[in-house]
């Protein structure tokens, strides 16, 4: 479980041991299509294909029909001082097949109601921005004082 380490429980004290997995899952979105029940993990390379099926079972009650996974080695790159090289870590990817009757889509994470206060608060911006040039462009004379510092 986890590595932590935790004070030794004494007899009238509360329990102090929280134990939390040491492995992640992250949805990722896929950058090929895939078929509507394939769904794309990133994982932590300690899992396994059974470790992944039952923790997608058991947890969130997910039918698995079926587990690929695949370790992709991490990104090497030069670092800007002294030029060494540097390798980012090593991740397992898994690609979950889900039975054939079920569907899986994205949330959609932007709905259009939020796209649309966005665009007014962008016109609000525009409008606010011409009133302070009109505002700024009486003291042309006088660049970076403010208009409140009148003669």
């Amino acid at each position: 479980m986890s590595t932590r380490w935790y004070p030794l429980y004494q007899f009238g004290n509360p329990q102090l041991r929280v134990f939390l997995p040491n492995f992640f899952m992250k949805l990722v979105k896929p950058r090929d299509p895939l078929p509507a029940n394939v769904v794309q993990f990133h994982v932590s390379m300690q899992m396994t294909k059974i470790d992944i099926k039952n923790y997608l079972e058991k947890i969130y009650n997910i039918p698995v029909e079926h587990v690929v996974t695949h370790v992709r080695m991490g990104k090497l790159s030069r670092t800007s001082v002294g030029g060494y090289v540097v390798k980012d870590d090593d991740y397992k990817v898994v690609y979950i097949t889900l039975p054939k009757g079920e569907k899986f889509e994205f949330p959609n994470l932007f709905p259009e109601a939020k796209e649309q206060e966005r665009e007014k608060q962008k016109e609000d911006m525009k409008i606010l921005e011409k009133e302070w040039k009109q505002k700024s462009q009486r003291n042309t004379n006088r660049p970076g004082v403010p208009s409140w510092f009148g003669l």
